[in-house]
């Protein structure tokens, strides 16, 4: 007596299953990519100046909805008397200005998690660099967006 059959249909219906999970997985990982690319909104961003006796200014981010990665971020110092100049500039994670104490521009990162978060602040100092007398202003550019996040006038600071 021979047996002819090839598969027992308990196992046939395991095989199956087991197909119909894969695939089904396969098309759960292919669209969770495509959902996952929508491009972020932009950020929504607020800063208040504060100018110090000491010739320092500081731009603090009172507010952002979102963490930001400060290699993205560019910084731009200018003078409005001339506005096709572009002072002082970088990057926010640029090594003299990430965490920097004593430089002419200064990031800080207040919970050190690396990235721009509500809290962090620029520290300027306006006496070094000429930025004193109320005719410059600070803006802060997302590149990967290319969005201008803000542009604050450096107030000019009383004696």
């Amino acid at each position: 007596m021979r047996d002819d059959e090839a598969v027992s249909p308990v196992i046939a219906t395991v095989l199956l299953l087991a197909i119909t999970v894969m695939l089904s997985s396969m098309v759960f990982i292919v669209m969770q990519g495509a959902i996952n690319s929508v491009e972020k909104s932009e950020p929504d961003l607020t800063v208040s100046v504060k100018g110090l006796s000491n010739g320092f200014h500081v731009v603090r981010i009172t507010s952002l909805d979102q963490a930001l990665d400060p290699a993205r971020l560019e910084y731009q110092i200018y003078s409005q008397d001339d506005l096709n100049s572009k002072e002082f500039s970088g990057f926010v994670d640029d090594i003299d200005v990430y965490g920097a104490i004593g430089s002419n521009v200064s990031f800080h990162d207040r919970d050190a998690g690396y990235s721009v978060t509500q809290g962090d602040y620029f520290v300027i100092d306006s006496e070094t660099i000429g930025a004193k007398d109320g005719t410059w202003s600070m803006k802060l550019i997302d590149q990967s967006s290319n969005v201008m996040l803000f542009d604050v006038k450096l107030v000019l600071i009383q004696d």
